[in-house]
């Protein structure tokens, strides 16, 4: 998940952000997408880089309010930091789901069980 900086908290300014984040994606989110994209029914509308609040969701589902990270090893699930955006998310009604990228490249189609924040 992506903190959106003072420049970008316009709703554009986040719009624009989600849009690069889309484009520069990292393998195991375009894996991720592929298969939400093959494997979800339609009527629960995944997006991907969703602005929520301060932050940007790599994937969410807000009609089952579910948001899926996958994250880097630069993600320390005890950091201040990720707390605070989980808590922020599970405030707002959202059941946040987390895949290391490893696992999720490890795991195609994704078969492993994430790990709950």
């Amino acid at each position: 998940m992506t903190l959106v900086d003072d420049q970008e908290t316009s709703p554009q300014g986040a719009i624009v952000r989600a849009r690069t984040l889309r484009r520069d994606s990292t393998d195991a989110e375009r894996q991720v997408w592929r298969v939400v994209r093959s494997g979800a029914p339609a009527e629960f509308g995944f997006r991907r880089q969703v602005p929520i609040g301060p932050f940007i969701a790599d994937f969410a589902c807000h009609k089952a309010k579910l948001v899926v990270e996958v994250d880097g090893g630069q993600h320390d699930p005890d950091a201040p930091a990720e707390i605070s955006r989980t808590r922020l998310l599970t405030r707002e009604g959202y059941r946040v789901i987390r895949f290391w990228n490893n696992e999720v490249l490890a795991n195609s189609p994704i078969k492993g069980e994430g790990h709950e924040s």
